[in-house]
């Protein structure tokens, strides 16, 4: 099959973040299917165009045996509401003249991920023009999402984007879901009928994870990392709004009298906020890297003894698994998961950590020293989370059963 897929944020070789789509269509190239990606410019946390984007719209590029045009998205994007908005509608615009006029030739379907919302517009306009199937798939649900962390408040807004979320939905063959929850809301609340819906959730990338598992030395790591002597709990992702990582600063200062250490890895609109408010507050536990390739993301998690989810405390996050989360489970660490709903869910129903209630940080205290004190719960939590993992979240099983439901559409 020809694919074309529009994403916002498919990552660059080497680039940090959720990698999801970009081992799935690695999955697809392998496999003989010729995969064209029309992505973004810029990192979704990032605040500039790489030197190699400065002055271009387009730039086509080979990441394996994937072609990716790289479409223009404004320099606004990370400054502010109004910029992040205009981000998105740049990157819409740009990907209909990239996928009309520069991904040439005849495709078998398009999919759109999102969120941002709006770029399913530029996957209805080539659907319609190169006369394929739109296949749609909800990585969050918004803009319940944008309201509930209170990033969306304009009424008019808002109201278009319902308008726009309910109009995809109506000329999407097919639509992904993420959790079950999501399945749920499109099916009981947002009346999309059945035979659309399909589920392939996230998944653990178990490729990485065992060749590190078998090779690499976590305890020279440690060293090399001032690791050693401390208990380390790793979080990987975005420092946003959504993320709320001013819990963890409070949970790293209430244990500062142990040899905890919250290493914290990503970045965001809130990390310069964050680092500010660790010094004001002598918060001296908490460590904060920048972002690194997803083979040193699992180097770190590796070297950690724990893993941690975590996400504002608003009811729309209690429908979504994060990613982070399988990276964990594929390491074999278990995972503090300060996520309610579904998330929390999988890591009970996985034996694979605890929850925590989000932004209570006396629970934090409480279940992290619990955990200080029980060397052998944190290697059984581990093993339990990487089994059930292995046995339900294998991401090329899942890319697979994706595949076959698309190539149904497509013949259709």
């Amino acid at each position: 099959m020809k694919i074309l897929l529009l994403h916002q944020y498919y990552l660059e070789e080497n680039d940090s973040g959720g990698s999801r789509w970009n081992e799935i269509t690695k999955m697809w190239a392998e496999k003989g299917h010729n995969i064209t990606v029309l992505a973004g410019m810029m990192n979704a946390n990032g605040k500039e165009k790489l030197p190699e984007y400065k002055g271009l719209y387009f730039k086509l590029k080979q990441q394996g045996d994937v072609k990716v045009w790289r479409c223009h998205v404004s320099e606004a994007y990370n400054k502010s509401f109004l910029g992040r908005l205009w981000g998105y509608f740049s990157f819409m615009f740009s990907s209909i003249w990239a996928g009309l006029f520069k991904a040439k030739g005849k495709f078998d379907v398009v999919i759109v991920t999102s969120p941002p919302l709006f770029v399913g517009f530029s996957g209805y306009i080539l659907s319609r023009f190169k006369s394929i199937p739109l296949v749609f798939e909800v990585r969050d649900l918004w803009p319940e999402s944008a309201i509930d962390t209170g990033v969306l408040t304009n009424k008019v807004i808002i109201n278009l984007a319902y308008w726009f979320e309910a109009f995809i939905y109506r000329k999407a063959k097919l639509i992904n879901v993420l959790t079950p929850a999501f399945y749920k809301t499109l099916k009981e609340v947002k009346n999309i009928p059945e035979h659309k819906l399909l589920m392939i959730p996230n998944a653990a990338d178990f490729s990485l994870s065992e060749t590190l598992l078998q090779t690499f030395d976590a305890e020279t790591f440690r060293k090399e990392h001032n690791f050693d002597g401390k208990f380390v709990i790793t979080y990987v992702g975005a420092h946003g709004v959504a993320n709320h990582l001013e819990q963890v600063l409070e949970a790293g200062k209430s244990l500062q009298d142990t040899n905890v250490l919250f290493v914290l890895i990503g970045q965001g609109m809130e990390k310069e906020r964050l680092k500010n408010m660790a010094a004001e507050q002598h918060i001296t536990n908490v460590l904060f890297l920048d972002p690194v390739p997803k083979k040193d993301v699992f180097k770190y998690i590796l070297a950690s003894d724990m893993g941690a989810s975590v996400l504002k405390k608003v009811d729309t996050f209690k429908t979504v698994y994060s990613n982070k989360t399988f990276d964990y489970m594929s390491c074999r660490k278990p995972i503090i998961m300060a996520i309610d709903g579904v998330s929390r869910e999988l890591v009970e129903a996985s034996g694979a950590g605890a929850y925590v209630e989000p932004e209570n940080t006396k629970q934090y205290d409480t279940i992290i020293r619990q955990y200080m004190a029980d060397p052998d719960r944190i290697k059984r939590e581990g093993n339990s989370g990487y089994n059930y993992a292995k046995a339900n979240f294998d991401r090329e099983v899942l890319a697979s059963r994706y595949l076959e439901q698309i190539e149904k559409i497509a013949q259709k």
